[in-house]
């Protein structure tokens, strides 16, 4: 079996426990791709997590593609990524892409906007758009501009942090007030390496099955 095919196993019986296997959603992947995330792209770290988290785009998706942005200081929307085309991603459409800026600080809301006007103004549909969303910490507190703003979209923030960094902002999504629903959800993981897969999409999908209710309750989604 491919690593793709064992990782897709992995994320049907997440999915199966956590009665996800009807939910048609759009997945997309934001990663973090500032100055201390150099080694991980660079020893194929980032690479595996695009596919871990192509596996549940492939179970959820409608067209079984993940759409991926990156981002430091700017950001870019990239080609969105494919079981047909993931081998060698990052290396090809990130690290030998020189359109992209890479290593320098972070700046989180101008990709969050970004990503909520491609889910919402360019590509509005009744499917939920569920968003992954790696930091490696010092996210700014400006976050909460575009989170608020999403609150009443079918849109769900997954945020994702690696490494020994600082995640306080994140740490307090859940006391964000003004929302419309709780649409962020927001765990740790020190070395994402270690962690197995089924754990892995555990965690990933631990708030959403929660949002989807609330979501459908109020006519979000």
């Amino acid at each position: 079996m491919s690593s793709i095919s064992l990782l897709k196993k992995s994320a049907g019986l997440v999915l199966e426990k956590k009665n996800l296997t009807n939910v048609t959603a759009r997945v997309g992947l934001v990663l973090d791709i500032s100055g201390s995330m150099r080694k991980l792209y660079k020893n194929g770290t980032v690479q595996r997590v695009v596919e871990r988290i192509l596996a549940v785009a492939s179970q959820f998706d409608d067209d079984g593609a993940l759409d991926i942005w990156v981002y430091d200081n700017e950001f870019s929307r990239l080609k969105p990524v494919t079981e047909h085309d993931f081998e060698g991603y990052v290396d090809q459409y990130i690290l030998n892409n020189d359109l992209i800026h890479k290593f320098g600080r972070n700046d989180e809301p101008p990709v969050m906007e970004d990503v909520i006007q491609k889910y919402t103004t360019e590509d509005p549909s009744r499917d939920p758009a569920f968003i992954v969303f790696i930091n490696d910490g010092g996210c700014k507190r400006t976050i909460k501009k575009p989170v608020t703003a999403s609150s009443d979209k079918p849109l769900f923030w997954q945020f994702v942090g690696i490494g020994d960094s600082n995640f306080e902002v994140l740490e307090k999504l859940d006391e964000m007030d003004g929302r419309y629903i709780d649409n962020a959800n927001f765990f740790y993981i020190k070395d994402i390496e270690t962690i197995s897969d089924n754990e892995l999409y555990d965690l990933l999908l631990n708030e959403f099955p929660g949002w989807l209710k609330e979501a459908k309750e109020k006519n979000v989604i």
